[in-house]
């Protein structure tokens, strides 16, 4: 490989999901138990740099600045082989990732991580691929991974199959002027991460009635999405989320992301709406941080009440972001943090 083209840098997006991704039917291929809803946060990004080297024995993987541990170098090295197999090629990679948000505590850092990690090693290989074909190469990395590929508001289909299992935008990021302000209670890194959890989750007696239900609560979320009706996102929402976590909870063995401030967020936004009238809801992933979604005019009185609430809670806010994209291949001296 010549030197002017086996390096490339690339940019994702974390994103949070309305209807969620719990649960596959085929661990391997990454296929979902049910399709799902996000939309990709502006603020919250992973920045991937790829080098294919061909004199290179193995792959080698920074995390900001530092050499990754073993667990993380084994997902992205398996993840590297898919694509090596894929694409027909043979060499190592060197690969230098930046996150600018906490990562492991719910805030689909694997997300953005896989998604730039694909498009990076792709476009370093020469190689271009559509929306949709990327967006199912990064789904063998972390599911949620093909929904950062695209932009704005995502629908992930399930399939059947790798080729149908992808993700497309439904409606671009300035289509509605939504705001997530994360209520982060706790930066450590969960003790069981999102890949144990799917594989588990068909032993809650809970899950097959919510895959059974998701499909009318994502034609729900779609439809509110797209008439900006915040009435019936916030409503179906939060069941989807409460859903999501009652099979954490009764899996065998059961997980517990939810703490007790969690529990504290979650009953004041839902107060905060019923009787103020603030648009906002809430939403969480694999962890125990809560994505407060919320009307771009009611932001600002959002942050404000978080705050008052305790002074444990660290904010992060962001709205409704692009797709992985490309970036110029030399990487800055250093990538800066998400101010809080």
């Amino acid at each position: 490989m010549s030197r002017n083209n086996n390096i490339a840098r690339a940019r994702a997006h974390s994103n949070i999901a309305f209807v969620k991704y719990w649960g596959n039917l085929d661990d391997d291929l990454r296929l979902p138990a049910n399709s799902s809803i996000s939309m990709n946060l502006a603020a919250l990004h992973t920045t991937t740099t790829v080098e294919w080297q061909a004199d290179r024995k193995t792959d080698s993987l920074t995390i900001n600045g530092a050499r990754a541990d073993k667990s993380a170098l084994l997902r992205v090295r398996a993840h590297l082989d898919e694509i090596r197999r894929r694409l027909e090629v043979d060499c190592r990679a060197r690969v230098d990732s930046y996150n600018n948000f906490p990562m492991g505590t719910g805030i689909a850092s694997s997300a953005s991580a896989f998604a730039s990690l694909t498009l990076a090693a792709v476009s370093a290989l020469g190689k271009r691929m559509d929306v949709r074909a990327l967006s199912t190469l990064a789904r063998l990395g972390s599911g949620s991974a093909a929904r950062s590929v695209a932009s704005g508001f995502v629908e992930w289909r399930s399939g059947d199959s790798h080729d149908t299992s992808c993700a497309e935008t439904f409606a671009e990021a300035d289509h509605w002027a939504l705001v997530d302000v994360i209520a982060v209670v706790s930066r450590s890194h969960k003790r069981v991460g999102s890949s144990a959890g799917h594989q588990t989750a068909g032993s809650s007696v809970i899950q097959s009635a919510r895959v059974d239900s998701a499909g009318a609560r994502l034609l729900s979320v779609k439809q509110a999405i797209l008439q900006r009706d915040f009435e019936l996102f916030a409503k179906t929402v939060e069941e989807d989320s409460n859903l999501m976590h009652a099979v954490m909870m009764t899996s065998r063995p059961p997980l517990f992301y939810w703490q007790p401030l969690s529990l504290t967020v979650m009953e004041s936004v839902r107060r905060w709406r019923a009787t103020d009238g603030l648009q906002v809801c809430y939403t969480l992933d694999a962890g125990p941080n809560v994505h407060c979604i919320c009307a771009a005019g009611d932001a600002e009185r959002v942050v404000d009440r978080l705050k008052a609430l305790s002074p444990e809670i660290e904010i992060l806010r962001s709205r409704v972001g692009g797709g992985a994209v490309v970036l110029p291949a030399d990487p800055p001296h250093r990538e800066r943090r998400l101010r809080k």
